[in-house]
């Protein structure tokens, strides 16, 4: 049964909810619920399923609307198709994740950010109404203040354990043509905590407005914020980071640059960072071969995937004699006072450069989120490390001894650590983080049948 659907869609979505709902009761009881995507932004292993839920009905932009500044959207459109439809209007969504091909369900239910949430939050915080696919077939519409309230605010950081959202309506804001950027450098961690704490609290650098604010590390001596703002004015060429250039080198060759607003909101893509290194497309002559549309984040993370399946890597690394590589993969989140003694941990325990660091605020003071709970009086700041380490002889990958100590060393700074990559929390500890109460009395209330994978069992033990 439909309940009470008020988001303005085409017809269609009714029947494509109701094929939906026929679908996943369809699925066997003793078989786990999974989406049949055909991309993935997550980092840990899963037991395999057998025939994934098809929702690729619901991917695709039902509306615009510009006067409202808002966006119907299906829960499978990546970010990609989603900022095609809305940039014309000269319109984004509050927070646009880094990479193409997550999705606007993903980001909501898992964990998204990016260089606006000093000042917009995270995806969730900016979602209007969803429509959310129970584990028993329902499709509920949920709102911050409707009788499904408590689900709309647990939905944040539930990855598939409550529900799918099969169509959300979102905030969008207004942009420019461009993007004006500053790359200001910093050689100590104290300067730099100051200026991200002035920037979270004024939205303004030397006399200039900020629209958007991460930085990069990539040593404790040379740190650079980045600092964007909005402009119709082209002072330069713009620059093309879609080709030979690559983008996060030019953060230490340049204090100034010019980006149009499409090329900012996926700068980090053509190279997943600086992941790309890893598969040779940052060799000049490799990438002079390689095709421009193959540089983005989803072929890499084919690749990735095609390697863990083969264990091509490691094997070449016993046959060279070298030491086993532990993945360290991960987003956490540190209060921004913490910023220093994270890093200072991580330099010396870790060891992966660079690092990306992306301060984030919550949008509004009121609002609760108890499955990924911040203090809203408190500015935190995201830091991305995205490799592999050398490990002792002796020592497994999978003992995740380096990742073990990342999430003592994060609990003990009052921090949280997403959840998109393999995790190694026991049970009661996780609980602790992630809203034990909270969470047991929405599974009760909504998967009261524990038809759909738990969040421990999901995130942690990967069925």
């Amino acid at each position: 049964m439909l309940a009470g659907m008020a988001l303005r869609t085409p017809p269609e979505f009714q029947s494509a909810a109701a094929t939906a709902a026929a679908a996943i009761r369809r699925i066997p009881a003793d078989q786990p619920v999974r989406l049949k995507k055909q991309t993935s932004n997550l980092f840990r292993a899963r037991t395999e399923a057998h025939d994934g839920l098809d929702l690729s009905a619901f991917d695709g932009v039902y509306s615009v609307d510009p006067q409202a500044r808002t966006a119907v959207v299906g829960g499978l459109t990546t970010y990609e198709d989603l900022v095609a439809a809305t940039l014309p209007h000269g319109l984004v969504p509050m927070c646009v994740p880094q990479l193409r091909t997550i999705t606007i369900g993903g980001a909501v239910t898992g964990m998204g950010i990016e260089a606006a949430s000093f000042r917009n939050g995270v995806p969730h915080e900016s979602v209007l109404a969803m429509d959310i696919l129970l584990g028993d077939g329902r499709v509920v519409h949920a709102t911050a203040d409707g009788p499904d309230a408590d689900l709309f605010a647990g939905f944040a950081n539930s990855y598939g354990s409550l529900g799918y959202a099969l169509r959300l309506e979102i905030e969008l804001e207004p942009v420019k043509k461009y993007v004006a950027l500053r790359h200001v450098p910093f050689a100590e961690m104290a300067p730099l905590v100051a200026a991200i704490a002035q920037i979270s609290a004024t939205g303004v650098w030397d006399g200039q407005d900020v629209d958007y604010l991460d930085g990069t590390v990539f040593s404790p001596t040379e740190m650079y914020l980045t600092l964007g703002q909005y402009t119709n004015e082209a002072t330069q060429e713009p620059s093309n980071y879609r080709g030979q250039d690559i983008y996060y080198r030019s953060i230490q060759q340049r204090r100034t640059d010019l980006l149009t607003t499409l090329d900012y909101l996926w700068r980090w893509d053509t190279d997943w960072f600086w992941c790309s290194r890893a598969m040779g497309a940052q060799n000049p002559y490799i990438r002079r071969l390689w095709p421009k549309k193959w540089l983005r984040s989803d072929v890499y993370w084919k690749i990735i995937a095609w390697d863990r399946k083969l264990g091509f890597a490691a094997k070449l690394d016993r046959a060279r004699n070298r030491p086993a590589r532990e993945p360290v993969v991960q987003d956490i989140e540190v209060p921004l006072a913490e910023l220093g003694a994270f890093l200072e941990f991580f330099h010396k325990d870790v060891g992966i450069s660079p690092i990306w660091i992306c301060p984030l605020q919550q949008r509004d003071p009121a609002a609760r989120w108890p499955l990924y709970q911040f203090d809203p009086e408190v500015t935190y700041v995201n830091v991305g490390f995205w490799s592999t380490v050398p490990l002792p002889a002796g020592v497994e990958p999978a003992e995740g001894r380096i990742n073990r100590a990342i999430e003592h060393t994060v609990t003990a700074l009052d921090g949280r650590k997403s959840l998109y990559s393999t995790a190694f929390y026991e049970k009661g500890e996780f609980y602790e983080i992630y809203g034990q109460d909270d969470y047991a009395a929405l599974k009760a209330q909504y998967d009261p049948t524990n038809r759909l994978t738990g969040l421990f069992e999901k995130c942690v033990s990967g069925e």
